[in-house]
């Protein structure tokens, strides 16, 4: 079992920058790969960044040159930086662990950002 505690988000215009954070506990050398999904008001849960343990990343188009996401293997921890932020990037930020089990959630962030 992995347990996921997210930490940021919050409110910022346009333009402004935020930083996420995850933190994992239990089970984490079942870890395999790590991300950020969120979901927007009214829609689905969409995958925003990935980063395998190795280090290869991938992002979604619509945050590609905005976003960065990073992990530090030593404190079992992955962040996403998040700059040039508009306000269809308002939506309820998850971390995600992908384990030999299957997949951990965090409890999700908010993060809303005004025009």
């Amino acid at each position: 079992q992995v347990q996921l505690v997210e930490s940021g988000g919050g409110l910022v215009q346009a333009g402004g920058s935020l930083s996420l954070s995850c933190a994992a506990s239990g089970s984490i050398f079942s870890i395999n790969s790590m991300g950020w999904y969120r979901q927007p008001p009214g829609k689905k849960r969409e995958v925003v960044a990935e980063i395998t343990t190795g280090g290869s990343t991938n992002y979604a188009d619509s945050v590609k040159g905005r976003f960065t996401i990073a992990r530090d293997n030593r404190k079992n921890t992955v962040t996403l930086q998040m700059n040039s932020l508009k306000p269809e990037d308002t939506a309820v930020y998850y971390c995600n662990a992908l384990t030999i089990r299957g997949n951990s959630w965090g409890q999700g962030t908010q993060v809303t950002v005004s025009s």
